[in-house]
């Protein structure tokens, strides 16, 4: 997708494209639309060809209607087009059948995007193989979506018959190489288990950091415990988990973990990939789920959330954290639909000042003893 120099990241001429979908549910298209360009952004690419669409159905060869994908036809000749990045998903064949149709160097869709993003953000070794995991897991599955190209037999052996194709050596080669970093990860994930299993025996609470990407969880991480930790204005600035100790007027009141932030669409594969990470989240005593409350979609998001601690069969207490109230007026309206979201504080996580009523919170809690109980015992089992 990107060529290197020894400098900075040289990106062809790009064009995004940004389509509202029939699946789409989002009821600011807009927000959802400024959100893949800061995608591109955090990517590190910024252009000046942007075109939204609207589709009303879906093409199985193109994703895209013939209409609309002569009109970027037209686009790309007219201004030399390299590049396309698409706001959804697509499958082999429509990534194929687009880049030929465009005359383009690459056609990239969401997944891929994601998957760039996560791979530059991930510093740690757990993250680097966890992301690796996910692109090698999404290369395979477009693998098996190729066709006759890779149908040949790679040779016969002996007299036995046809041997292996190449889409069946390049599948088990595929096979191979995850397998291979599953297992070391495993290894690195027995440290964290041997240290949440020291936690529960010492009695220490746990506390985690979740939500969408960008709400803040970094900040709120920094501010309660000078932890240090990167807090940019751009998505998934943070991959790796970071653990640290919570104080509270002097007062050790157990740990804080902050986790990789979610998004919608986010590729099935990596969540996947970093299930073995979140899984963190599931011996929680608490989850504060920070909500940016200045994006016009936030109680979208906080679906998005939601949905994917289902998936994961998270199951902990939760305060709701509505961030960013320094960038908006909290109208009687908007309360009212806050509060449906119980229980729940409103904050500034820049200042200590602004995060009092989450402190305040945090040091009146106490863990729910049965949950740790049993927590304690299926550690254990």
């Amino acid at each position: 997708m990107t060529r290197e120099t020894q400098d900075t990241t040289i990106f062809p001429n790009t064009l995004l494209v940004a389509v509202e979908a029939p699946y789409n549910k989002t009821k600011d298209i807009n927000s959802y639309f400024e959100e893949f360009k800061n995608l591109a952004k955090s990517n590190g690419i910024e252009t000046e060809h942007f075109m939204p669409m609207k589709l009303r159905e879906i093409d199985s060869a193109t994703f895209l209607t013939s209409g609309k994908v002569e009109q970027i036809t037209e686009y790309c000749k007219k201004h030399d087009i390299e590049m396309v990045i698409l706001s959804e998903p697509l499958t082999t064949k429509q990534e194929r059948n687009l880049r030929e149709i465009w005359d383009v160097r690459d056609v990239v869709d969401r997944t891929k995007l994601i998957l760039e993003i996560f791979q530059r953000a991930a510093t740690s070794a757990e993250g680097k193989m966890q992301v690796e995991i996910a692109i090698l897991q999404v290369l395979k599955s477009k693998v098996a979506g190729r066709g006759v190209e890779l149908s040949q037999q790679a040779g016969f052996i002996g007299a036995r018959g046809p041997g292996e194709t190449l889409k069946e050596k390049e599948m088990r080669y595929l096979d191979t190489q995850i397998d291979t970093l599953k297992a070391k990860l495993e290894k690195l994930l027995k440290v964290r288990a041997t240290q949440r299993k020291q936690r529960l025996v010492n009695k220490i609470p746990q506390i985690c950091l979740v939500g969408y990407t960008n709400a803040g969880k970094s900040t709120i991480l920094n501010t309660l415990t000078k932890a240090g930790v990167l807090a940019e204005d751009k998505l998934f600035a943070t991959l790796d988990t970071t653990t640290r100790e919570l104080y509270i007027n002097h007062q050790k009141k157990g740990v804080i973990s902050d986790t990789v932030g979610f998004i919608q669409m986010l590729p099935t594969k990596l969540i996947e990939a970093f299930k073995s990470t979140l899984s963190e989240l599931q011996h929680a005593d608490l989850l504060l789920h920070v909500v940016d409350i200045a994006d016009q979609n936030w109680d979208s998001q906080i679906k998005v959330v939601n949905y994917i601690l289902e998936d994961l069969e998270v199951d902990a207490q939760m305060l709701y954290v509505f961030n960013k109230a320094d960038k908006i007026e909290i109208t009687y309206q908007l309360q009212e639909m806050m509060n449906r979201f119980q229980p729940n504080v409103t904050i500034s996580a820049l200042t200590k000042d602004g995060i009092k009523p989450l402190i305040d919170f945090i040091e009146t809690w106490q863990p729910d003893l049965q949950v740790r109980l049993k927590k304690e015992q299926e550690e254990q089992d």
